[in-house]
């Protein structure tokens, strides 16, 4: 229960009311009164105060009844705790330096209407992060914000969505596919989806998809735990690396191993000193270099490009010492 003043004052029991209808989807009318300190009869009367505003908060069914905040014409102001307010400002400095195509003036006007209202201990907090932080810029090709905005509302409502794909080859094929997560690897963004005329799990680089809309009807889910969905989009990658590739075993355990590598290898756990790395770059120079560069022992099979690529890293090496 709120203290009293909260209680009292109609204006911040209304802000209080507003901020708990958006916080989650559905609240029973007692559970509100409840937490507000007041009866169910307030809480209706609250309620269409609200409703006068312009904001659409909509009467649920149920036991007890209850009240749900739709969409409408208005966007409702959003009511943050210090932690949430932080945590967007940050999210908005560094939303500019991403691969997200069109949103780094729209992130900056945002940085901008929340900085005016920030409190002073907040603002002194965000400014010393902003100071102390350089991000890095996404150096991946940029995707179409709208592009994932309507991936995104297909994995959320489990909608099927047909696109035209050009693979890494610059082939390009009609996809009809089932979405199922977005995955970021800080320079690309990926799909994965459950191809229909495949019959399998796929990755797809969302830059190189133009969806087709509307989308298709709803599917049954399917059952792909958030790492598996990681796992899909790493083996994927790790396919189209480059025209040179190998498994090297390495001697070290696979999780030393996944901190030095790049998220699109994969490594391959045999036991607790050993693993295998997939791996592939443009030029059998490039990947020698990558393996050279774990610091740890391995050794490969081939291909011979490679082998003759790494006596000569060693050759290199040795000479300059």
């Amino acid at each position: 229960m709120l203290d009293g003043v909260v209680t009292k004052d109609p204006a911040a029991r209304l802000l209080r009311l507003l901020s708990l209808l958006q916080s989650r989807t559905d609240w029973p009318g007692p559970e509100l009164a409840d937490r507000l300190g007041v009866s169910t009869r307030t809480i209706r009367s609250d309620i269409e105060r609200l409703r006068d505003l312009g904001y659409p908060v909509s009467a649920t069914s149920g036991t007890a009844g209850g009240y749900r905040l739709g969409a409408g014409a208005r966007l409702p102001p959003l009511l943050l705790d210090d932690e949430e307010a932080v945590a967007v400002a940050i999210g908005l400095r560094t939303a500019a330096a991403q691969t997200v195509g069109g949103i780094e003036e729209t992130s900056l006007r945002a940085l901008a209407k929340l900085d005016q209202v920030l409190p002073a201990r907040l603002r002194s907090r965000v400014a010393a992060l902003a100071a102390s932080t350089v991000p890095l810029p996404g150096n991946g090709p940029a995707v179409d914000a709208d592009v994932l905005a309507t991936l995104a509302a297909a994995c959320r409502d489990r909608r099927r969505i047909r696109f035209d794909y050009r693979d890494h080859g610059g082939n390009a094929t009609l996809r009809d596919t089932e979405p199922h997560r977005l995955v970021a690897t800080g320079r690309r963004w990926y799909l994965v989806a459950w191809d229909v005329d495949r019959e399998d799990w796929r990755t797809f680089r969302i830059d190189r998809l133009a969806p087709r809309t509307p989308p298709g009807p709803p599917f049954p889910g399917r059952r792909l735990p958030p790492d598996e969905a990681i796992d899909v989009v790493t083996k994927g990658v790790a396919s189209t690396l480059g025209p040179c590739r190998t498994v090297a075993t390495v001697h070290a355990p696979a999780a030393v191993v996944s901190d030095r590598i790049p998220p699109v290898a994969r490594v391959e756990h045999l036991d607790d000193e050993r693993c295998l790395l997939h791996i592939g770059a443009a030029t059998p120079l490039t990947l020698a270099v990558y393996l050279a560069a774990l610091g740890l022992p391995f050794t490969v099979e081939g291909p011979a490009a490679l082998l003759e690529a790494l006596r000569q890293v060693s050759r290199h090496c040795a000479g300059a010492v």
